[in-house]
């Protein structure tokens, strides 16, 4: 059970699916409230302070992707997970973009509905101020930021100044997903975006170096037609290997 009750509220117009989630989160140990659509969901957000809200891609009403947007700009700290439809990757870019923290895809399975619940709210929740982070770890990779050295067990691995970022970057956000676009962006600049085969050039190499199996990757996983996430298996709540990776 969370550490302290987390407040959830499910947004989707489907009444059954709502109370099939509201039990299952309520045992779950998670206080549970319920909006039928957007518009009720932003009036209740702006009543009462919740700490994340599970938000149904299609609805009546305005629709998901705008409900996500106006929420983020009332309440910035606010977790917010997508319910997206598993056949459209489009509708998970376009959740990322939008504001929300992760998304995950109908039909789910509410063990695994929990942990990632569970996982945004651990890593969207404000910490007090604290010294910066100079050293990052998962599993047996421990990466010095000041020094900027990896090491996988007692080896030392060599990455260029770009595999160090990239690398960097992927595991300062550890279990979130992380467009394309974003990643480009982020590491190589705002006049990146559209250079996918660069991306995946780097990550290939950046797999090579850290994976036991680059072909079955533990650390660095795609994210289909979105991007990728950085698992931390060390990470109770690390979501589950998929039964096979690639670049697409």
């Amino acid at each position: 059970m969370p550490s302290q009750q987390s407040s959830v509220l499910i947004v989707d117009d489907e009444s059954s699916l709502r109370k099939a989630l509201r039990s299952s989160l309520t045992a779950s140990g998670f206080s549970v409230g319920e909006a039928r659509n957007g518009e009720e969901a932003l009036g209740m957000v702006q009543q009462k302070p919740f700490d994340l809200v599970l938000l149904d891609i299609n609805m009546p009403g305005i629709s998901g992707i705008e409900a996500c947007r106006r929420l983020r700009e009332i309440a910035p700290n606010l977790a917010i997970v997508m319910v997206t439809v598993r056949e459209l990757e489009d509708d998970k870019v376009r959740a990322l973009e939008a504001g929300a923290d992760d998304y995950v895809t109908k039909p789910f399975r509410y063990r695994e509905l929990t942990a990632r619940l569970r996982a945004v709210l651990r890593r969207t929740r404000v910490q007090p101020a604290a010294e910066p982070t100079i050293i990052l770890e998962a599993g047996n990779l421990k990466l010095d930021l000041e020094r900027r050295l990896l090491s996988r067990g007692a080896e030392e691995i060599h990455l260029s100044p770009t595999e160090f970022d990239l690398l960097a970057f992927l595991m300062k956000n550890a279990g979130a997903p992380l467009t394309h676009v974003k990643l480009l962006r982020s590491v190589w600049g705002a006049d990146y975006g559209d250079e996918l085969e660069y991306l995946r050039a780097y990550i290939r190499m950046l797999r090579k170096k850290i994976e036991d199996d680059p072909g079955k990757p533990q650390y660095i996983l795609t994210e289909p037609s979105v991007g990728y996430r950085f698992r931390n298996p060390s990470d109770p709540d690390a979501p589950p290997l998929p039964a096979e990776d690639s670049d697409f």
